[in-house]
Formats: C-alpha cells, sequence, structure tokens
C-alpha cells in the first residue's frame, strides 16, 4: 500500500473540528474521571457546541455555495467558520459551569479560543495558516499539561502525538493545502496559545 495514499486520513481523523471533543476525551481518562452527571453533561455539551452545530452550519453554507470544501476552505471561506468556532467555544467556557472546575479542561478551551481568534485575524492579513496544525500541536501541549498537573509519565502518549503531528503535517503537505510557512506558524499559534496559560493551573 502506498503511503502516500493514507496520508489524506490523518487530515479528516484530526480535523480541527474534533479537537475540543479529544481533549475532553483525554482528561477523562488521563485523570481516571468517572462518568457521572457531570462529566456526561460536559460531553453532551462539548459534542452539541464543538461538532453539532458546527457541522449543521457548515452543510448549510456548502449547500448554499459559501465553502466547497470540509478540509480545503480557502481564506476567504474560513472567516465566518472561526467567527463560530470562537463563538461557540465562549459560549462552552462561560455557560457550562462545570468546566471551571476542572482547570486544565477550561484553560485548555481558553487556548483554544485564543488560537481561533489569531487565525481569525491572520485572514485579514490573507495567510492561510494551518487550523489542523493548530489543533493537534494544542493537543500536545494539553497532553504535557496534563502529565505535569495529574504528576503522569506519559512519554509513550506524547511519542504518539508526535508521530501524529508529522503525519498530519505530511498530510497537508501531500495535499497542497499549504505550504511549510503555513504549517509552521500553525505550530507556534498552537504551541502557545496552551502554554501561556499554563502560569494560571501548573
Amino acid at each position: 500500500m502506498d503511503y502516500k495514499k493514507i496520508l489524506p486520513i490523518f487530515s479528516y481523523i484530526f480535523h480541527p473540528i474534533f479537537i475540543s471533543l479529544y481533549g475532553l476525551l483525554l482528561h477523562l481518562w488521563l485523570s481516571k474521571s468517572k462518568w457521572n452527571s457531570m462529566t456526561i453533561v460536559l460531553f453532551i455539551q462539548v459534542i452539541i457546541l464543538t461538532i453539532l452545530l458546527p457541522l449543521s452550519i457548515f452543510f448549510l453554507m456548502k449547500a448554499i455555495g459559501m465553502i466547497k470544501s470540509f478540509t480545503e476552505a480557502t481564506i476567504a471561506e474560513r472567516k465566518f467558520p472561526l467567527l463560530l468556532q470562537i463563538i461557540f467555544l465562549l459560549l462552552l467556557i462561560r455557560f457550562s459551569s462545570y468546566i471551571e472546575e476542572i482547570p486544565p479542561l477550561y484553560y485548555f478551551y481558553i487556548g483554544g479560543c485564543i488560537a481561533a481568534i489569531v487565525a481569525l485575524l491572520l485572514t485579514f492579513f490573507n495567510f492561510k495558516v494551518s487550523l489542523h496544525m493548530i489543533g493537534i500541536v494544542t493537543l500536545f501541549f494539553f497532553c504535557v499539561s496534563l502529565g505535569v498537573y495529574y504528576s503522569l509519565s506519559l512519554i509513550p502518549l506524547l511519542s504518539i502525538v508526535i508521530i501524529c503531528i508529522g503525519n498530519v503535517a505530511s498530510s497537508r503537505l501531500y495535499m497542497k493545502s499549504h505550504n511549510a510557512e503555513e504549517l509552521l506558524v500553525g505550530c507556534l499559534i498552537g504551541g502557545i496559545s496552551q502554554t501561556i496559560l499554563w502560569v494560571f493551573f501548573l
């Protein structure tokens, strides 16, 4: 099997729209949290605000011709979805009382909101930063913060995430969606937006 042909799969698995959910699932797993009423409500809130509503709006926008592709949006096409992402994340942060009780997760979503704001601002400078790299690198640094917060050794997990980062970057280059500069800037935004918040809970 040609390895290059399976690279696009990573662009779908680690699409930015799923990163908020992956972060929640990682926290539940690494913190050994039990599925109770709080976690179930939080899970439903994340699913609705970060996946179902954005997907519904995406399919509507695609139906009326505002967006052509789920993974290959142009600079102009990504402005409104990014704005929606910011709004939905703010709603999640502001109105989900459960998130405030979980510092790593709370600041993970704040960092995601900051990254989305920066990505939106860059569109006005005609720069198409890689949202995929922002997402996967954000997830990496979230894993690091969880390891520190819960005093866990996560070297195997971090190694797997690093491999995934490489595959996501390769997939974006292979699909000719981004150049190296756009990928690098995405990595920087994803990393900085998370690490600048560590001072508040680590």
